[in-house]
């Protein structure tokens, strides 16, 4: 599929607000998961060089048209790709947004809608904004084209096509939401970011501008950034444990003055390069980690969400995954990381035996608790404050 890589069909105006590397310029990468029926499309989001992808899944309807699951930034090298499936199989006739609190997925809607002001938006149910809790229509969503997914799949407008099933978690200040949707013909089941899956080898679309990578892969700020195959990998490996644990516990921060120290005598000081300053200590245990997290690529549930979201009501997300798992699929597309990650459903419920006292059977050994040790403290910090609930018991 043709991409240009001119910067004007890069641009994303609307960048400020939710600012996000790469800001204002996201490249594209379109790829066919399933011949002639479906598509990803992946950008790259993140946070001081700890990025990965966020990617939106485009699937061909039946009767023609296309559907669009969490729609990524609409640049005009991305409404280019998706406008030449359209030419192939018809319009964009249904979008999805499949969560109620990931504003990484939320913001693009609306314009991405306006792009195909023939299609009809649909949402996952108790929508929210903060600080002020505003109507959708307030945030860009097109008033007259946007509905509540409907609570029975059948009653969906493409409900012959897809079955799904919304896990809506009340948290109090806000609301958690996913809908996993099951596309029958092809076996495949969509998910945001309930499951993720960690590829040993950097994304495709990071290696076409390896500095992240690079960045990471130091040891310390005054090391040079040398563009080998291995540093590729070892800054991805990094990357992979930042983006899930945010600080694990293989990493230092390094004080002021030996940060200062080091950027004095950095051989790239450009603000590229964030004037030459590197917080960050690995210690020797962060290889294992990794390891440890990808796990072969078994599907497993974040982090995050195994510590902050999920303890809020386990029984509730052990029945929604009860009922994806009596569904039949052999792949998982999620919106981040690997994709297509192919499993069972059996292997989808087994990633949820976190949340069992007694797990009936469980392949997936635990991750490292020293690694949680920063997501326990905000979790802790959360609750002291009121933002979150104490978990609940295990099921």
């Amino acid at each position: 599929m043709h991409s240009s890589t001119q910067p004007q069909d890069l641009a994303w105006q609307f960048w400020l607000a939710l600012p996000l590397y790469p800001f204002g310029k996201r490249r594209t990468l379109c790829t066919e998961v399933v011949r002639d029926t479906i598509w990803t499309f992946d950008q790259l989001q993140g946070f001081f060089y700890a990025v990965v992808t966020i990617r939106m899944t485009v699937v061909k309807l039946n009767a023609g048209g296309l559907l669009i699951y969490a729609p990524v930034a609409p640049t005009k090298e991305c409404i280019r790709m998706v406008n030449e499936l359209v030419a192939k199989y018809g319009d964009v006739k249904y979008i999805i947004l499949p969560t109620s609190s990931g504003l990484e997925h939320k913001i693009f809607v609306g314009p991405f809608a306006r792009c195909f002001p023939q299609s009809q938006v649909f949402v996952a149910p108790n929508q929210w904004s903060f600080p002020l809790n505003l109507p959708l229509s307030w945030l860009g969503f097109p008033r007259k084209r946007t509905q509540v997914l409907p609570e029975n799949s059948k009653q969906a407008p493409f409900g012959a096509e897809f079955d799904y099933a919304v896990l809506d978690l009340d948290l109090g200040k806000g609301s958690f939401a996913e809908v996993a949707l099951l596309h029958k013909r092809s076996r495949t089941l969509l998910l945001t970011d309930s499951i993720i899956s960690i590829p040993e080898e950097p994304p495709a679309l990071l290696q076409l501008d390896p500095y992240p990578l690079l960045f990471h892969a130091r040891d310390s700020g005054d090391e040079a950034m040398e563009d080998t195959p291995a540093n590729r990998r070892k800054g991805w490996q990094r990357i992979c444990l930042f983006a899930t644990y945010f600080r694990p516990g293989t990493v230092e921060t390094a004080g002021l003055v030996q940060m200062l120290s080091d950027a004095a005598k950095a051989k790239e000081r450009s603000r590229q390069a964030y004037f030459g300053l590197y917080p960050f200590r690995w210690q020797a245990g962060w290889q294992r980690s990794f390891d440890m997290l990808r796990s072969n690529g078994r599907p497993f549930v974040a982090p995050i969400l195994q510590t902050l979201i999920f303890p809020q009501a386990p029984k509730q997300v052990l029945d929604w995954a009860d009922k994806v798992a009596t569904w039949d699929f052999g792949r998982i597309i999620s919106c981040h990381l690997d994709a297509p990650i192919a499993t069972t459903p059996y292997e989808f419920r087994q990633a949820f035996a976190c949340l069992e006292q007694n797990p009936r059977t469980s392949q997936n050994a635990p991750l490292p608790e020293a690694d949680f040790g920063f997501l326990r403290q905000l979790e802790t910090f959360l609750v002291r404050y009121g933002v979150a609930t104490p978990a609940k018991e295990k099921v």
